[in-house]
């Protein structure tokens, strides 16, 4: 599970750089939950702590890039309207 975590906490972090932030907080959400089952292995704490770092942040990134997206398109839609 501390394996996947950090898999997941990676392909995460470069998810929302090509534009899909969502595919992003969904892996996130998931590293967390593995990173978070990981850790009751002490051999692989680390490597599961790494993970759940990594899918935090790259969950805060995700939400930031929607966040982002939604106030671009109210922007765009108060122009417009």
């Amino acid at each position: 599970m501390a394996a996947a975590s950090l898999v997941l906490g990676i392909c995460s972090l470069v998810f929302p750089f090509i534009g899909l932030g969502w595919v992003s907080t969904l892996l996130g959400i998931i590293g967390i939950i593995l990173g978070a089952i990981g850790r009751n292995n002490p051999d692989k704490q680390g490597m599961a702590t790494a993970g759940i770092v990594m899918s935090i942040i790259s969950v805060a990134i995700g939400l930031l890039s929607w966040f982002a997206c939604a106030s671009c398109l109210g922007g765009i839609s108060g122009l417009l309207g």
